[in-house]
């Protein structure tokens, strides 16, 4: 039988504690800023290419500032909000022509109010498919890219991961995962969880022996 680890597990990192900032250092400021109602940064808008963090980040600012977080991908918005609320939307590129028009509205509640909107997207908002007054309203706050780790940053980002699991990654074993495993951090998070999770009904260390035997199970 499987032996049980849930009550072992660690509890969730402190928000932002987990993300290298690389060159993105004023954008997480920005954020924790947006997470504690700073007025100078009630309407933040990041964007990247896919697998730089987006969803990472928007979790964690929302998961800080006890905000609503809706993934347009997957969900839909609520109808009202409060004016005071602090509003993250993810993947707003997703959204339908009623879902553009509900952020609209909501925009120009929190704007009125004291409320704040943080939201996400591949693209500028100016180059996304959205009605023209939505993406200029997304433009007026802070508007920053989000860049890509460089393989340093992120096998530093994954040593501090593993550091908060409770475990140590080495560079050699790092470099393991950036050169066979997905690239981007959610998938090296989760690779990360589920190698510690094995090891600790194992009663055993993480080794390179079991990140592969994770990565390619067919060889173990």
């Amino acid at each position: 039988m499987k032996q049980l680890v849930l009550d072992l597990a660690l509890p969730e990192p402190e928000p932002f504690s987990d993300f290298s900032p690389g060159e993105n250092a004023e954008l997480l400021f920005q954020l924790g800023e947006w997470a504690g109602a700073a007025p100078h940064a009630r309407f933040v808008y990041l964007w990247g290419e896919a697998g730089v963090g987006k969803s990472h980040l928007l979790a964690a600012a929302a998961r800080r500032g006890s905000a609503l977080l809706v993934d347009a991908a997957r969900e839909e918005l609520p109808n009202e909000v409060a004016p005071d609320a602090l509003l993250a939307v993810d993947n707003v590129e997703q959204l339908d022509r009623a879902g553009q028009e509900t952020l609209f509205a909501h925009f120009n509640t929190l704007r009125a109010g004291s409320g704040s909107l943080l939201s996400s997207g591949p693209l500028p908002p100016m180059l996304l498919p959205l009605l023209p007054d939505l993406a200029t309203r997304l433009g007026w706050g802070l508007v920053y890219q989000l860049k890509p780790l460089s393989d340093a940053d992120k096998t530093l980002a994954l040593q501090g991961r593993a550091r908060q699991l409770g475990f140590e990654l080495s560079a050699e074993q790092a470099d393991y995962l950036l050169r066979h495993a997905p690239r981007d951090l959610a998938s090296l998070y989760r690779l990360l969880a589920q190698a510690n999770e094995l090891a600790l009904s194992r009663q055993k260390g993480v080794t390179s022996g079991l990140l592969r035997e994770i990565l390619h199970p067919r060889d173990a």
